[in-house]
């Protein structure tokens, strides 16, 4: 289902620009696009405060007659950091057949500190549900890459039914004038433009493509916090309350009843009250003295069952592993913990398809420029190989064991990518040929060693049976 928003300019139900392919985009759709964009921010930056800490609970003013905690568990920040270490603390291994192509492929992801970017891509893609990446060259011809959020950029795909990348849109405010000032990507040119929408200038665009590529990890954008945030407002919520009832109750109240305390000339009692909490009464209905403190009603138990029912579930809705769980203190068998963490590794399994398709179409569109390596156009997306491996504790014992029973079976390649101590496959059988070949060299020596020992010792044998 798509929605007009003005002209030509559609927006799809996982707010998706979309717009006509054969059509120039004109200053009032774009200025419209970025209005809707702007809107749409809103939620962003909703997530964004979820993730630092800036919960719905401190908001609104404050009770100054009782207890008035407003405390934050911030498992919104949790969720995001647990899933993207998982997903991408181990770097993904990004590799072309060819040795030179690949050569000068890890120079240019050196030098552009492409991992560190790519995991600030996938932690941005679950707090927004979206990121993107722009590539561009500096003022040394060098093509960089540059990591965007979407509150301040968007992507505008065509009307067809693949929907390929039409343009890319970049924009922020001006600190004195508030105005928007911006610059719009498209295959053939950049623009800029200001205000609202006019284009002031442009240039060639030396990519032929839209330079830019957008990161999600599904397709209806959904952010880890987008699924759990009304569960996260009642933990805090929830949490609040407990602490506002221990503080209340910790402030107990002394009982004096049916026993006369002295009294001064005026007739008041000689105790101060104000402010000490004491319930005093000479009369008792019974006649009894009763002197104690109040005690306070237990909910605990209905409270802590409710906090826990809440972490379970936010937990469970947003498929992240609850690494404080006993199945992972515990002495669970490795299949039990498997099972614990299926719901997160099938989620870091649709994350990594999309996630790989982005790197491609990115890395192509540099590829076509020849900066960063120069790879036949029919081979852009074949040569291109990309390995994610999943943040765990290893186990090398068993990693071993399954590479020892790959031989014979397999490629040397897949062998040793078994292996997580492994970095680059490639690289290992490059040392342990250069290993095998220095050890046929030094065989060799100590052979030859060896010859001229006995050539000599039978010269000398010689030369004393002559004497």
């Amino acid at each position: 289902m798509e929605s007009i928003i003005s002209g030509k300019a559609l927006m799809t139900k996982n707010n998706t620009f979309i717009y006509d392919k054969d059509s120039d985009i004109s200053a009032d759709d774009l200025s419209a696009m970025i209005a809707k964009n702007e809107s749409l921010s809103n939620d962003y930056n909703r997530d964004y405060n979820y993730y630092v800490g800036n919960h719905k609970v401190l908001k609104g003013r404050r009770n100054k007659l009782r207890p008035d905690n407003r405390i934050v568990a911030n498992i919104a920040s949790e969720l995001v950091d647990t899933f993207t270490g998982y997903f991408m603390g181990i770097p993904p291994k990004i590799t072309l057949d060819d040795d030179n192509q690949n050569d000068n492929l890890q120079h240019w992801l050196d030098m552009n500190s492409f991992q560190d970017k790519l995991a600030e891509v996938s932690k941005q893609s679950d707090i927004y549900g979206r990121s993107y990446m722009l590539l561009y060259q500096d003022e040394q011809a060098n093509t960089k890459v540059a990591v965007l959020p979407p509150t301040n950029a968007f992507m505008i795909y065509d009307d067809t039914v693949e929907q390929l990348p039409l343009a890319f849109v970049r924009y922020g405010r001006d600190a004195e004038t508030n105005e928007i000032n911006g610059t719009l990507y498209t295959a053939t040119e950049i623009k800029s433009f200001s205000g609202n929408g006019v284009f002031t200038d442009s240039q060639i665009n030396v990519f032929q493509n839209v330079p830019a590529i957008e990161f999600f990890n599904n397709e209806e954008r959904l952010s880890l916090i987008d699924k759990v945030n009304t569960l996260i407002d009642a933990y805090d919520k929830a949490l609040s309350q407990k602490a506002n009832q221990v503080e209340y109750f910790d402030n107990a109240y002394l009982k004096i009843l049916g026993m006369q305390l002295p009294k001064d000339k005026n007739g008041n009692v000689k105790l101060d009250m104000l402010g000490n909490q004491i319930i005093y009464s000479p009369d008792n209905m019974n006649g009894n003295v009763d002197v104690g403190f109040l005690e306070k009603p237990d909910g605990d138990v209905m409270q802590e069952n409710y906090l826990n029912r809440l972490i379970d579930n936010i937990y469970q809705v947003s498929m992240v592993s609850n690494l404080r769980d006993e199945a992972f203190s515990g002495n669970s068998s490795g299949v039990a913990i498997q099972y614990k963490m299926l719901p997160m590794q099938n989620m870091a399994s649709t994350k990594e398809r999309k996630f790989t398709q982005a790197l491609r179409n990115l890395l192509a569109v540099g590829f076509e420029l020849g900066t960063i390596a120069e790879v036949p156009e029919d081979e852009l997306y074949s040569a291109l190989k990309f390995k994610f491996t999943r943040n765990m504790p290893r186990n090398d014992a068993d990693e071993a064991a399954t590479a020892a029973t790959l031989n014979g079976i397999v490629s040397k390649e897949t062998q040793l990518s078994v292996l997580s101590i492994v970095d680059d496959p490639k690289k290992e059988i490059e040392r342990m040929q250069e290993e095998e070949k220095d050890g046929i060299l030094q065989n060799i020596d100590i052979q030859n060693q060896a010859m001229k020992n006995m050539e000599g010792a039978e010269d000398e044998k010689n030369t004393e049976e002559q004497a």
